[in-house]
């Protein structure tokens, strides 16, 4: 019995389809971060189950308006536990978003149209409505841990409809 045959990509030849997580560049691995900002979402655990629940509530760090960090380089001078992404961390996480680059180069899946390196601009990622511009209400600075709960909201586990299109839609 032979295996399935995975479709062609357009995007075979590029160095997330040809390169192992592990020997891409340092410069390669970050371009693969669309800059959605939804892993700066607070999230919080069930104790009983170990699900994820997304909130509207971001780091402090995160820039609601442009979806990226503040303070990029010097950030763990100012969130210590901020995650860093690496391959083995891609792999297990649980709460990683459908959308996120780096999830689906680990699960050999194309990119979307939007994400930066297809689309050569990183405001496509916020046209097409993946990432959080607009919707954090608060940075954790702002709203206590104890109200975490009354701020769980689902769209950061979900992708938008127009994010799944092919290609980009015209206007």
């Amino acid at each position: 019995m032979t295996a399935a045959r995975k479709p062609p990509s357009d995007q075979d030849g590029f160095f997330w389809k040809t390169k192992k997580m592990e020997e891409m560049s340092p410069a390669e691995w970050e371009s693969l971060c669309d800059g959605c900002g939804r892993c700066c979402l607070n999230k919080l655990e069930d104790e009983d189950t170990g699900e994820i629940y997304f909130t509207d509530v971001s780091c402090r760090l995160l820039d609601s308006c442009s979806a990226g960090c503040k303070s990029y380089a010097n950030r763990f001078d100012f969130v210590p536990d901020c995650v860093v992404m690496t391959p083995e961390k891609v792999r297990t996480l649980t709460w990683l978003p459908p959308s996120c680059g780096y999830r689906l180069v680990a699960q050999g899946r194309d990119l979307y149209w939007w994400h930066p390196l297809i689309s050569g601009d990183p405001n496509t990622v916020h046209e097409a409505g993946v990432s959080v511009r607009g919707r954090v209400e608060g940075t954790e600075e702002a709203i206590p841990d104890e109200e975490l709960e009354h701020h769980l909201v689902q769209w950061p586990g979900q992708l938008p409809k127009r994010a799944r299109l092919k290609r980009r839609p015209k206007d």
